[in-house]
């Protein structure tokens, strides 16, 4: 068994977070945290040198180059606000609404994932949302 520190692989994570894991699921979470990072860089790479592809990549790759430092530190901030928020939420509220929001799945396949009916996941998402306005709501008032 291996220790890892979820704050190492997660954003979300604002904390040190230890838990225990076999030693297979370490390597593959070492292992495809190296392959992020090898990605990222061929993606910089590429995409300021390859303005040749004519399917609207071009706008897409000079986005956060012709941003300000400001702007980038902005949309870093509502991406880590957005992480603690979904975090704060109860598993099933945060799985499911990471499932219709960020994966594009309907509240039918989730129902059928999850084995129940299109009601309850419908009632949980929006109990989810309502739990992240109190959040946003709360953060913004203490800060």
């Amino acid at each position: 068994m291996t220790v890892i520190n979820l704050k190492n692989f997660y954003p979300w994570y604002t904390d040190d977070e230890m838990l225990e894991v076999t030693d297979e699921v370490a390597a593959e979470l070492i292992a495809d945290k190296r392959y992020e990072k090898s990605h990222m860089r061929g993606m910089r790479r590429n995409k300021i040198l390859s303005f040749n592809a004519e399917d609207g990549i071009e706008g897409t790759a000079t986005v956060c180059y012709n941003d300000s430092p400001e702007r980038i530190f902005d949309v870093m901030c509502r991406h880590c606000g957005l992480c603690c928020a979904l975090n704060s939420l109860p598993e099933i509220q945060g799985r499911r609404i990471e499932a219709r929001f960020l994966l594009g799945m309907s509240q039918r396949e989730i129902a059928f994932a999850d084995g129940v009916s299109e009601e309850a996941v419908s009632k949980t998402i929006q109990k989810g949302l309502s739990a992240i306005r109190r959040y946003y709501i709360n953060v913004s008032v203490r800060g």
